[in-house]
């Protein structure tokens, strides 16, 4: 069966109201340009939210080889491909944007149940894959910030396109860079950004600048059918964390340097660690795990079994198949679980 071995997906671009996805073109080796498919859901079992679309499985993977979409399966075939947790617990997406995001926050566990009938808010963190000339992010609100300030801006991004960003920090990003987003903290992608996003798994924004780029977003796309000042709660005006971080090396020998990236220090919502071969070998002993190949190429092996890989490509782990399969070559793996 399909989940005795690393499983592959379809290709599961996601449309959003922003523009990018050029850079997709090297990551994934496509001929992508900029357009309204500027996100790659990578093994999601989570439903997109875009307004006025009635495709049940829209931001849902779909197994390589197979019918079967990764919601069902994860319904047929629980236990082999997940054990006995709830779901997958985490959402991992690579994203380029073309132009700045929506000013945003997201919420956290707590706001979720209360109005969303939830468990799961959307803390997130990023890796930075590639830049556009003058790439950066927005981060934070400058200190000294009100709330008072932030709803006059919002007041003004009806016709202004610098009064949110005016209020919030912002900073140059570089390849390699990593950034945690707590719930509830204010920021927005800037444009230029290729990044591996990992979360919770929702597609929760609040996002109360009205345009994103030349689209006018709804009320509904702003506030998620929530009222203004109910939704507002997701910002924290105060919220900051340190960024670029600094990943911390766990091990490193024969050709292997395994390194966490998001661990306990920032959340307890998900793990990120990132591992460097030059010609070493590593074993793929964890179940229920997200890998993405993000630079060079090489081979998983196992008795019977090889597949080579490359950068762009990703795959899940099976809780049946891990202790199993093993990843060599020249190459860097981004593994992300709960």
């Amino acid at each position: 069966m399909f989940y005795n071995e690393p499983i592959f997906f379809e290709k599961n671009r996601v449309f959003r109201v922003y523009k990018g996805g050029k850079l997709f073109s090297d990551f994934f080796s496509d001929n992508s340009e900029d357009g309204n498919y500027p996100e790659e859901w990578v093994v999601s079992a989570v439903h997109a939210l875009n307004e006025g679309s009635t495709d049940e499985y829209e931001g849902i993977s779909k197994i390589k080889g197979t019918d079967l979409y990764l919601s069902d399966a994860l319904k047929e075939y629980k236990t082999e491909l997940i054990g006995d947790r709830e779901d997958i617990g985490i959402l991992t997406k690579i994203l380029d944007s073309a132009i700045r995001l929506p000013v945003q926050a997201h919420p956290d566990k707590a706001f979720s149940r209360e109005h969303f009938n939830s468990g799961y808010g959307k803390e997130e963190s990023w890796i930075i894959l590639a830049t556009r000339p003058d790439a950066r992010i927005f981060y934070g609100f400058k200190k000294g910030v009100t709330l008072e300030q932030f709803e006059k801006a919002i007041e003004e991004s009806e016709t202004s396109t610098t009064a949110m960003e005016d209020l919030l920090e912002s900073f140059p990003v570089k390849t390699g860079d990593v950034i945690y987003i707590p719930a509830k903290m204010v920021h927005a992608i800037g444009a230029g950004c290729l990044l591996l996003e990992v979360q919770e798994p929702t597609d929760f924004t609040i996002q109360p600048e009205r345009w994103c780029g030349d689209y006018r977003l709804s009320d509904n796309e702003m506030y998620l059918g929530l009222d203004k000042k109910t939704s507002l709660e997701c910002f924290d005006m105060e919220k900051t964390f340190p960024a670029p971080l600094t990943p911390v090396t766990v091990s490193e020998s024969d050709g292997v340097k395994y390194e966490s990236v998001i661990d306990e220090r920032m959340t307890t919502s998900f793990s990120v660690k990132t591992v460097t071969l030059s010609g070493g070998e590593f074993a793929l002993d964890k179940g229920a795990t997200i890998y993405v190949v993000t630079q060079g190429s090489g081979e998983i092996t196992a008795d019977g079994y090889k597949k080579d890989i490359k950068k762009g490509d990703y795959f899940f782990m099976p809780v049946a198949a891990k202790d199993k399969f093993t990843v060599k070559g020249n190459l860097k793996l981004v593994e992300c679980y709960r």
